[in-house]
């Protein structure tokens, strides 16, 4: 096995997930085979109970795995499905050395960072990179692992000296170290700063480890004397000094990679040139002058809870890119905190209240998406309602097709006191409910979680056209509450239609309301399976919808099923 080790200094958030992820489209655009993994330096066991506006969106896998949303990067960039053994984090591993501690497995011995800890990493990155995650037998020929955080970081030591190890172990030919690090400019001077690079490598040195390979995030292109001065004071070659500079999208960043020689370097250093067919990166280039070149966009509202930090809803951002870039539009999110839609909002902010509704009308679809707790619940039914009342495309994703039932229920049923239990458990009008097997007492992993089968309850509808005219589709869940099923009957009666149900048939999990034109809320995630080139179906209703493309579309897929 070939190991790539992706780290990051300066700062965070440099975009080392999408360096890595790039790195990999390189090197499988020269017929390897890779793999990847993320680590993540902190406590938790997953991500499952952080906060996104602390970490950004949990990204879910097919097992159920609640991971970092740079998986999410590597899933949508190296097309595999990943699985919860792909995210390292420091509560895995030493909850998994404790237990071995527990059983009497270390009997007789001191149990220490090293070497228990130290080999438990080893052991992990050498197992799980032996799992194959493309679809076919046998394992990759490349390992692509990102190490989070910033090196110097208290966390992360027991991971470098385990990865400063495993380099001894497996020799310089089998493993490339690539330090992703920041080139700022200060605005009086305008000078390309490169101390904090030097300071940053200096460190990651002392712990035992040079990087072979420099990528270096900047807002412009890197001057060569820039690139001389890192040379020369970083000991990397200037032919190993790699230029990450903003571009229009990232798709750009496999061709600026493959534009600096990169995967020849890469493929030298691991002695990988025998084996390695020439790159070809024909459908990267297509889709990314395709994007550059789109000239008309489309209005989408995303009504949601943590509209602060967009990286919450990054799955859902790339899923409607994907979707747009099909209906050869660019997207143009309007971002409406729900709250701001409220009533009570009206009192005590006025200006943001005028603005969001001002925003939502001016929106060609909406789009309401996860979240949990009842903040800014009430802004995203009174969105629904319009979008309802208005034949406004409307797309509701789990807690957003939660709320299209309770706006349903209270405005057509009559029903004002209908609601979820997780907002009002003493509502006599209970439409969504808390799911039996979930439980009350733990909040790690007790969701429903990972792939499940949706089965369409009739092929004349606008969901399985959009799949294909599939009977079932497999989508990713994450949630604990569902729709009531004692009260689907009377919402089918007054004209809501629930066409895709689980495999007991009690469980709701696509809704749509004929005789609107796209009208749809599914319980599952479908954003955590859209890839550039195949958006999700969901997705690409809603966007078809708004630019008045659906109905041809529709008339297509009939057409090709009889």
């Amino acid at each position: 096995m070939k190991y790539v080790l992706v780290t990051g200094g300066v700062v965070s958030g440099l975009g080392k997930g999408v360096t890595a992820s790039s790195i990999g489209v390189v090197l499988k655009a020269c017929g390897l085979r890779v793999t990847s993994i993320k680590i993540d330096p902190y406590l938790n066991t997953d991500a499952g109970t952080m906060s996104p506006f602390e970490h950004g969106e949990v990204f879910v896998l097919d097992d159920g795995g609640e991971v970092d949303l740079d998986l999410g990067n590597y899933e949508r960039f190296l097309d595999v499905t990943l699985t919860r053994d792909n995210n390292i984090t420091t509560g895995k591993i030493y909850q998994s050395v404790l237990e071995k501690e527990r059983k009497g497995d270390y009997l007789g011995k001191t149990v220490q960072v090293v070497p228990h800890i130290t080999d438990a990493i080893k052991d992990w990155i050498e197992s799980v990179s032996l799992t194959p995650v493309d679809g076919k037998e046998g394992a990759a020929d490349v390992c692509v692992i990102e190490l989070g955080g910033t090196v110097g970081d208290i966390e992360s030591m027991p991971f470098i000296e385990a990865l400063r190890q495993l380099y001894f172990t497996v020799g310089q030919d089998n493993f490339c170290l690539i330090h992703v690090s920041l080139i700022p400019v200060l605005g009086v001077v305008g000078e390309q700063k490169t101390k904090p690079t030097q300071h940053s490598v200096r460190e990651l040195r002392a712990l035992g480890l040079t990087p072979h390979f420099l990528a270096c995030r900047s807002a412009q292109p890197l001057l060569e004397n820039t690139k001389q001065k890192l040379s020369q004071f970083c000991h990397v070659p200037v032919a190993n000094i790699l230029n990450i500079h903003d571009v229009p999208n990232i798709w750009h960043i496999p061709l600026l990679l493959q534009n600096q020689n990169a995967h020849d370097a890469i493929l030298k250093q691991m002695d990988l040139m025998s084996v390695a067919k020439p790159v070809d990166l024909r459908e990267w280039t297509k889709r990314a002058e395709t994007f550059d070149n789109l000239t008309k966009s489309v209005r989408i509202a995303m009504v949601g809870k943590y509209v602060g930090l967009t990286d919450s809803y990054l799955s859902v951002v790339k899923a409607l890119l994907h979707a747009c870039t099909a209906c050869s539009v660019k997207p143009s999110i309007d971002w409406i905190a729900a709250s701001d839609l409220e009533d009570d909002s009206a009192q005590s902010a006025p200006e943001a209240y005028a603005t969001a509704w001002k925003t939502l009308r001016g929106a060609a679809c909406v789009l309401v998406p996860g979240g949990f707790g009842d903040r800014g619940v009430k802004g995203m039914i009174l969105a629904a309602k319009y979008a309802r009342e208005n034949n406004v495309p409307y797309l509701g994703i789990c807690l957003g097709m939660q709320i299209s039932v309770i706006e349903f229920a209270r405005s057509v049923l009559r029903l004002e006191k209908a609601n979820s239990e997780e907002f009002d458990p003493q509502t006599p009008d209970l439409v969504v409910i808390f799911m039996p097997e979930g439980s009350k007492t733990h909040m790690g992993s007790t969701m429903r979680l990972g792939s499940r089968k949706t089965l369409f309850q009739t092929p004349d509808c606008i969901m399985s056209k959009l799949y294909n005219n599939s009977k079932h589709v497999d989508e990713r869940h994450r949630h604990r509450y569902e729709v009531n099923p004692e009260v689907v009957g009377t919402l089918e009666e007054a004209g809501l239609r629930f066409v895709g149900r689980d495999e007991t048939g009690k469980r709701m999990e696509i809704l749509e309301l004929p005789g609107h034109p796209f009208y749809v809320g599914v319980q599952f995630h479908p954003e955590y399976k859209s890839r550039p080139g195949r958006p999700s179906a969901p997705f690409l209703g809603l966007i078809m919808a708004a630019t008045g493309q659906l109905e041809a579309h529709d008339k297509t897929q009939q057409n090709g099923s009889i």
